[in-house]
């Protein structure tokens, strides 16, 4: 059946499902092949040259008629087709033709208007036509091979002598829109349009069968039947009223729309047809597919908006489905029992499950946030316009939502704002009620962990793989389902960081936020600087020891752990960090992360780099090794005080709010960076477990490598133990998802922000609608947020791959994003610059407590500088100027 080619089948299809063909009949490329002895030709031969040398075979075909057996079969097929003064179309249907790959449009020679007399010798020309210059040009240009191909099948049909006709698509061409159907109408033949000689009426239909738009156009000819021409048809010009009525009324636009729809649901694809309409008759004359939809998404799709603003921080590049699938996991869980915690109710958190469970995508292996679904659960809150900044702030989003999407997620009656006010009051009852409880609950938090986090009994290395699987549904119970402390302090840091910053900037003058940084510096107890302590500590420790400080600089892995061996007072401090930050790793909370147990070279050239330059003097990290950073940023936080004070002098009860709002946002943020650690050790313990299952499966040859278990996501891994698995090949399907996220590494990042509409994967460019626009303040200056006071002026160093940076000392430290494992990298740099961020993420809060000047949230920050291009950074002001461009002196000195 495949050799009658594509328009064949097509209508054979269509005449099944019952749509109104002409009556027609195919002739199969055999009866080519026994037609060559017309012009002495084996069939061995032709096929030779149409491989070797299609031009000769050309040549040699253009005396081909066919053979007195297949003229005569003709002959019976059509008087069995004919009715008084029948014409027929002869066509080809080859078997590349109308595919949904290649369309091969007027390739192929067809003829209207042919008497029976003369359709055998159409047929042979059709043959021809199937060897022509212009057919083997369309094959090599789209990488087709000649040695398979044929003369095509030929199409005979009776001709539809059309009062109107023309072409029309089951879903719209050009804006991907399944819903509309576009239909364009020339009055008489539809050569007129195929030919371009006349343009059309079109009339898009709706999937509801009305006409929702028209477009009429003076159309000055038409075709027709004139059996006096060459061709049988003719041009006939049309007077003003005639061109300028419509070619159908809207009642028959909207037949045609829907045999196109007809022939789509025949064929399960959009459909492009050509119908012709003879009398009241309408008839359906050829169907392919629209081969332009294939990578055209639907317009009207379901919108989603992504955003990785601020999670970049945590899931930088591409993510393996372990950590995804737990981290959607944990959110899901998180927020879910947030709206518990602010009394949202059961009712309105069971209807949306769907909606907790799609807080996050992931799209070409990286996680981002799926904005709607954000503020659908803050919807969910009272209040969702307030509440909404609030959490845009603490998401670092650079842009808020559309108003008209915005106002749609606020559409509410007088009922429900009535019941809304009410549950604000019950919100702000329970808030008080956590308040109060808040510190009382961190220390039960910090009880359950510990315990939760006990070295188990037997250790995961003694374990079955079952018993993993039972320890990591203990670890959910205990901890996963009940992360109350953690969130509920991070919502009161959100809104008294918020606050604090109004009101210093009301009643204080503070407009760039940097008297409120100030103010909240110097909190020695923010376990988040231990790490940038100990280096230090260990950096004055190498500098007196040039061998150590040499291999920790230059040395591989196992040759600098031998030398750190030979220094026991470096050694023990050595021992002493890898034992509480060894989980710390970069990107700590993707599972699949090296931790510092396993690869600590980071570590030891951060060391390094920092005691080399401690031998220097005037180096700007001698100078920082050598001062008390905790007393530095006391007395940063003492003179913001103090300003303060003189700002609010005569206006007691507003100092002390103001100092009452301070006091809890230093409380806040310390808490959050700390409890961010206890979570490090969580991850830790669920990245060991999972490892040590990994194992398990690669012993029983389920995979080749235990790391292969980051590759399987959360559910396949419990599923194995649970037996509610689909699969249980789990070797094979790791290595198809290697292959593919290999592609994502490779491949384009998607944008920052971008929209989706209808299938996420299917048709979706993931790219940015907004461009990012030159500053004002033109192509050498950029402006952030300045996080920390200072101005520093060096060379940037541009950090892509923290796990093998090596920063020279007082270099300006360049980076898209920074998560906790990236402090090992702070102490050498004299400035920090981030792309992304928020003045609550983790790189704004330890630059200002460790003293280093910040600007953070820069767009387009990474596609501006360049590795070792001079900048001077203001980090009160928020500003960035680069002083000597790399690339332009190199072309300069060329």
């Amino acid at each position: 059946m495949q050799e009658l080619g594509g328009k064949a089948l097509a209508l054979l299809r269509l005449e099944q499902a019952g749509l109104p063909i002409p009556p027609w009949f195919v002739i199969a490329p055999s009866a080519f092949t026994a037609s060559l002895t017309t012009v002495g030709l084996t069939e061995k031969q032709a096929k030779a040259l149409a491989c070797e040398q299609p031009e000769r075979l050309n040549s040699a075909l253009l005396s081909l008629r066919p053979s007195v057996e297949i003229e005569r079969e003709v002959k019976d097929a059509l008087r069995d087709l004919s009715v008084e003064g029948s014409r027929f179309a002869v066509r080809s249907s080859a078997v590349d033709e109308d595919g949904s790959q290649h369309s091969f449009a007027g390739q192929f020679d067809t003829f209207l208007f042919v008497d029976w007399t003369g359709v055998s010798s159409k047929v042979a020309a059709v043959w021809r036509s199937g060897f022509s210059d212009r057919v083997l040009e369309y094959r090599r240009q789209h990488g087709l091979s000649n040695a398979t191909f044929a003369a095509p099948a030929v199409l005979v049909q009776r001709m539809v002598n059309a009062t109107a006709s023309g072409v029309a698509f089951s879903a719209d061409p050009v804006t991907g829109q399944r819903s509309i159907g576009v239909v364009s109408a020339v009055p008489g033949l539809g050569t007129a349009l195929v030919g371009g000689e006349a343009a059309a009426d079109v009339f898009k239909v709706d999937r509801a069968g009305a006409v929702i738009d028209r477009a009429i156009v003076r159309k000055n000819i038409s075709h027709r039947f004139d059996p006096a021409a060459d061709e049988g048809v003719s041009a006939v010009n049309l007077s003003t009223d005639e061109g300028s009525k419509p070619t159908l009324t809207d009642v028959q636009a909207i037949g045609v729309a829907t045999l196109a729809r007809r022939a789509a649901h025949a064929f399960g694809k959009p459909q492009d047809i050509e119908w012709a309409i003879e009398g009241d008759q309408l008839f359906l004359l050829q169907s392919r597919p629209i081969t332009t939809l294939a990578d055209l998404a639907d317009p009207e799709g379901t919108l989603n908006i992504w955003d990785n603003s601020n999670i970049t921080e945590s899931y930088n590049g591409v993510t393996t489905p372990l950590t995804f699938s737990f981290a959607r996991y944990i959110y899901e869980g998180v927020y879910r029992q947030f709206c518990f915690i602010l009394r949202v109710p059961k009712h309105k958190i069971a209807a949306n499950e769907n909606t907790f469970s799609r807080m996050l995508g992931l799209i070409r292996g990286r996680i981002y946030y799926n904005l709607l679904n954000w503020y659908r659960v803050l919807a969910l809150l009272p209040g969702f316009t307030l509440n909404r900044r609030f959490m845009e702030q603490m998401m670092g989003v650079r842009e808020s939502l559309p108003d008209e999407i915005t106002r749609e997620l606020e559409q509410a009656s007088t009922r429900d704002r009535m019941m809304d006010a009410l549950r604000s009051m019950r919100m702000v009852v329970g808030l008080a009620r956590n308040y109060v409880m808040l510190d009382r609950q961190i220390e039960r938090f910090y009880v359950r962990l510990n315990q939760a986090l006990a070295p188990p009994e037997p250790r995961f290395e003694d374990m079955r793989f079952d018993e993993l699987v039972a320890h990591y549904y203990k670890l959910e119970r205990q901890l996963l389902s009940r992360w109350d402390a953690p969130l509920v302090n991070d919502f009161f840091a959100m809104i008294f960081h918020g606050a604090f910053r109004k009101l210093t900037d009301r009643w204080c003058g503070d407009a760039n936020g940097m008297l409120a940084n100030d103010a909240i510096r110097g909190q020695s107890d923010i376990i988040s600087l231990e790490p940038a302590v100990r280096v230090r500590e260990m950096a004055r420790v190498a500098a007196d020891h040039p061998e150590l400080a040499s291999a920790l600089r230059q040395a591989s892995t196992p040759n600098a752990v031998r030398v750190v061996r030979k220094y026991p007072d470096f050694s023990v401090l050595y021992d002493a960090y890898l034992s509480k930050f060894g989980d710390r790793c970069l990107e700590e909370l993707k599972l699949e992360s090296e931790t510092l147990h396993e690869d600590p070279l980071v570590l030891l050239r951060s060391i390094g780099e920092v005691a080399r330059a401690a031998s220097i003097s005037r180096s700007p990290q001698a100078e920082i090794l050598s001062r008390d950073q905790t007393q530095s940023d006391q007395a940063h936080g003492d003179q913001a005080e103090e300003k303060m004070r003189a700002a609010l002098r005569g206006s007691p009860v507003r100092r002390a709010m103001l100092w009452w709002v301070m006091r809890q946002v230093r409380k806040r943020v310390r808490n959050r960076e700390n409890l961010r650690f206890e979570r490090t050790r969580l991850f830790g313990t669920i990245r060991r477990l999972f490892l040590e299952a990994g194992h398990r499966l690669q012993a029983i040859g389920r995979l080749d490598d235990a790391r292969d278990i980051f590759y399987l996501e959360l559910e396949e891994i419990l599923a194995f133990s649970d037996g509610t698995a689909t699969t249980s090949d789990l070797r094979s399907l790791v290595g198809l998802r290697k292959q593919e996220f290999d592609l994502y590494r490779d491949g384009p990042a998607p944008a920052e922000r971008f929209e989706t509409r209808g299938p996420v994967y299917h048709a979706q460019p993931y790219r940015s609608s907004k461009p990012i626009a030159a500053t004002e303040s033109g192509r050498d200056e950029r402006k952030g947020l300045g996080c920390c006071p200072g101005v520093v002026r060096g060379k940037a160093c541009v950090v892509r791959d923290p796990k093998h940076a090596l920063l020279t000392a007082g270099c300006i430290l360049v980076a898209d994003h920074t998560d906790p494992g990236w402090i090992m990298l702070f102490p050498s740099a004299s400035g920090l610059l981030v792309e992304r961020g928020s003045l609550l993420s983790h790189s704004a809060i330890v630059a200002r407590e460790l003293g280093i000047p910040a600007v953070i949230s820069i767009p387009g920050l990474l596609d501006w500088l360049q590795d070792g291009d001079e900048v001077e950074l203001d980090g009160a002001a928020g500003i960035v100027r680069r002083l000597v461009d790399v690339a332009s002196a190199k072309e300069t000195n060329a």
